[in-house]
C-alpha cells in the first residue's frame, strides 16, 4: 500500500492529461458498459434457452429463433461498441502524448544552461520519446483495459447474483485471492521497471554519442570498445526485461488460472450437494461461463500492472524534467539602448568548492572594445557566458547599461547581447533558415550578411542559393565556414553587445581581414567583447584583459602591455616565433 500511495501523485498528474479529452474518453465508457451488458446476456440467454426449453423437451420454433437472432445481435452490438471505443481511446491517447511532448520539450527548452552541463543528451531524448510512448499505453491499453474489464465484471455480478446468490458468492471468493496477488506483484515489479526504463535511457545516450563521435571512434579504432559498451547496456536492459517477464510468468496467469479452477471446483460442488431443483443445470452452465469470462478480464487487470508500473516511471522521469527549475529571467522588457558593461566583484563557480573566476572588475563604455586574452583554462570562455546570462553569478554583479543582467527580460538579453561561438550549431535547413533562425528578416538583408562575411559567393554557387539545404550539423560547410555562418546569424540584426568567442580560429588570414573590417563597420553601434588566442586580431582593442587562473592580472591597450613586458608580452613573443617558424616552413617545402 506504501508503494501505491507513493505511485499515486504520478498517476493522478497523468490521468490529468486527458481532461481536454473528458467527452470522447466519457462516451467511450458508456459504450464499454452498453457493450459489457450485451457480453454479460448472451449466457443468460442460453441458460434460459437450456433451463426453460431444453430441459423440458420443447423447442418452439419461433422463440428459438427469435433467442438465436438476439444473441448474435447482442455480440454483433457488443464488437462494434468495443471498436468504436477503441478509436475513442486511441484519439485521446495520442491527444495527450501530443501534449505531453509539447510540455517536455518546452520544458527542455526552458532548462538552465548549467542543465546541459551534466545532462546525456541521451536520456533527454529518451524522456521526449520513448517516455511519452509508454505513456500513451497507458491510455491506450491500461486506462481502456481497466475500464473494460470493470465494466465486465461489474455486470457479471450483477447477473451472476440475480441468477443464484449461493453461487454467486462462492464466485466472488477469488477477488480477495486476485488482490493479494496483485499487491505482490506491485511490490516486486516498480523497482525492476525502474531500471528497464533507465537502462533503456543508457542505450539512447550510448547510440548518441556513438553517432555524433563516429569519425573519432573509426579514427582512433574504437569500434571494437564502444561495441562492448553498448553491448553491456543492452545486456543489462534485457536481463531487467527477463526478470519482469519472469515475474509476470510466475505470479499472473499460473495462479490466477489456479484460483479460477478452484473456483469452479468449488461451484460443482455446491451443485453437486444442493437439494434437486435449486438449481437448475442453465444456471450452472452460465455460471461456468462467467467465471471463464471472469478469468479473463482478472488476468487483463493483473496483467495491465505491468504496464501502469512503465507508464508512471515513465511519468515520474518526464514530470521531473518537467519539474526542474527553469532559466530565470527578470521582468524588465526595456531593450538596451548603449551597451556599456559593468562587472564589479566578480566570482563564479561551477561548483562550490572551486572558483573559475575571482574579483573580475571591468568597464566597457558603450560601443567599446575589450578583448579577454589568456591561456585555456584561465576563465574567459566563462566570463562570456555570464555576459550572456546563462549562469547565476556566485557573488558580484554585471551591470549592462547600468541595469543589473538578471533583472533584463529573456527578450531584452536576447535581443540586446549576442555571442559567436568557436563552434558554431548549423542545423539542418536551409542557408536562409540557418541565417534568420525564425526571425522575420528578409532576403536582401541575408544576402548583404552573407556578402559581409564573404560567404555570398558559396551561396551563389548552390543549386538553389540561400534557399538550399545544409547538412546535418552543416556537413557540407567547412569549419570556417560554419564560424562565418554563426557571424552572419548576428550581423543581419547587430546587438548592443556582440560576443566573439574565438571565432576567427578556424578562417583563413583574407577573410579574417574581411571580417576586421566587418567589425569596424559593427562597432560603430556595437560593443564588442572578443576572446581570442590570435593576439593579431585585437591589436586595435580599447582595453584587453589578461585573465590568468580566474584572476585578472593585466590589462591595457596592445601598446601599454607590451612595454610592460609581462605575461602578455610573452604570449605575443610566442606567437611571434610560432608564426615566423610557420613561415619559414612554408618557404622550404617543395612545390610539388
Amino acid at each position: 500500500m506504501r508503494n501505491l500511495r507513493q505511485l499515486w501523485p504520478t498517476l493522478k498528474r497523468l490521468l490529468a492529461y486527458g481532461s481536454p479529452w473528458r467527452r470522447p474518453l466519457m462516451m467511450a465508457v458508456a459504450m464499454l458498459w452498453v457493450a459489457a451488458a450485451a457480453e454479460v446476456s448472451g449466457p443468460a440467454l442460453i441458460s434460459y434457452f437450456i433451463d426453460n426449453m431444453v430441459a423440458q423437451h420443447r423447442l418452439p420454433v419461433k422463440l428459438v429463433a427469435g433467442l438465436a437472432v438476439l444473441y448474435i445481435l447482442l455480440q454483433i452490438l457488443a464488437a462494434s461498441l468495443h471498436y468504436a471505443q477503441a478509436l475513442l481511446f486511441n484519439r485521446a491517447a495520442v491527444g495527450v502524448v501530443q501534449q505531453l511532448r509539447t510540455d517536455v520539450m518546452d520544458a527542455a527548452l526552458r532548462q538552465p544552461i548549467s542543465a546541459f552541463d551534466t545532462q546525456p543528451v541521451g536520456e533527454l531524448i529518451s524522456r521526449v520519446t520513448n517516455d511519452t510512448e509508454v505513456i500513451r499505453d497507458l491510455y491506450v491499453t491500461v486506462v481502456a483495459t481497466v475500464l473494460r474489464s470493470a465494466a465486465l465484471i461489474g455486470a457479471m455480478l450483477v447477473a451472476m447474483f440475480s441468477l443464484d446468490w449461493r453461487m454467486a458468492l462462492v464466485a466472488i471468493a477469488i477477488f480477495p485471492a486476485v488482490l493479494v496477488v496483485m499487491l505482490i506483484y506491485q511490490r516486486y515489479s516498480t523497482p525492476i521497471v525502474r531500471r528497464v526504463r533507465s537502462w533503456l535511457a543508457d542505450i539512447n545516450d550510448g547510440f548518441n554519442e556513438v553517432i555524433n563521435g563516429m569519425s573519432v571512434i573509426q579514427q582512433f579504432r574504437q569500434q571494437a570498445r564502444f561495441g562492448e559498451r553498448m553491448g553491456r547496456a543492452s545486456r543489462n536492459h534485457y536481463l531487467a526485461r527477463m526478470q519482469t517477464l519472469r515475474l509476470d510468468g510466475f505470479l499472473l496467469r499460473p495462479l490466477l488460472s489456479l484460483f479460477s479452477a478452484l473456483i469452479l471446483c468449488g461451484l460443482l460442488i455446491l451443485f453437486g450437494f444442493s437439494p434437486q431443483g435449486t438449481i437448475e443445470v442453465g444456471v450452472l452452465y452460465a455460471f461456468i461461463s462467467y467465471l471463464g469470462r471472469l478469468n479473463e478480464p482478472l488476468i487483463e487487470l493483473t496483467t495491465q500492472q505491468s504496464m501502469l508500473q512503465q507508464a508512471v516511471v515513465a511519468g515520474e522521469r518526464v514530470f521531473e524534467l518537467m519539474d526542474r527549475p527553469r532559466q530565470r529571467y527578470g521582468d524588465d522588457t526595456r531593450p538596451l539602448a548603449g551597451g556599456s558593461i559593468t562587472i564589479r566583484s566578480l566570482s563564479f563557480a561551477y561548483r562550490e568548492d572551486r572558483m573559475v573566476l575571482k574579483d573580475i572588475d571591468l568597464e566597457v563604455p558603450s560601443r567599446g572594445f575589450v578583448a579577454l586574452v589568456g591561456h585555456t583554462g584561465s576563465g574567459k570562455s566563462t566570463l562570456a557566458n555570464l555576459l550572456m546570462g546563462y549562469y547565476p553569478l556566485t557573488r558580484g554583479e554585471i551591470l549592462l547599461d547600468g541595469r543589473n543582467l538578471e533583472s533584463l527580460s529573456h527578450e531584452a538579453l536576447r535581443q540586446g547581447v549576442a555571442m559567436v561561438q568557436q563552434d558554431p550549431v548549423v542545423l539542418a535547413d536551409t542557408f536562409f533558415a540557418n541565417v534568420t533562425l525564425g526571425r522575420d528578416i528578409s532576403e536582401q538583408r541575408v544576402w548583404q550578411a552573407l556578402e559581409t562575411v564573404q560567404l555570398d559567393a558559396l551561396a551563389r554557387t548552390m543549386r538553389d542559393g540561400i534557399q538550399t539545404r545544409l547538412g546535418e550539423q552543416g556537413n557540407n560547410l567547412s569549419v570556417g565556414q560554419k564560424q562565418l555562418l554563426a557571424l552572419a546569424r548576428v550581423l543581419v540584426a547587430p546587438p548592443e553587445i556582440l560576443i566573439l568567442d574565438e571565432a576567427t580560429a578556424s578562417i583563413d588570414s583574407g577573410t579574417e581581414q574581411a571580417i576586421q573590417r566587418a567589425l569596424a563597420v559593427v562597432r560603430q553601434h556595437t560593443t564588442l567583447v572578443v576572446i581570442a588566442h590570435r593576439l593579431s586580431t585585437i591589436v586595435e582593442a580599447d582595453t584587453i584583459m589578461v585573465l590568468h587562473r580566474g584572476r585578472a592580472v593585466e590589462r591595457g591597450t596592445h601598446e601599454q602591455l607590451l612595454a610592460a613586458r609581462g605575461r602578455y608580452w610573452q604570449m605575443y613573443q610566442l606567437q611571434l616565433a610560432g608564426d615566423e617558424l610557420q613561415a619559414a616552413g612554408r618557404e622550404e617545402t617543395p612545390i610539388v
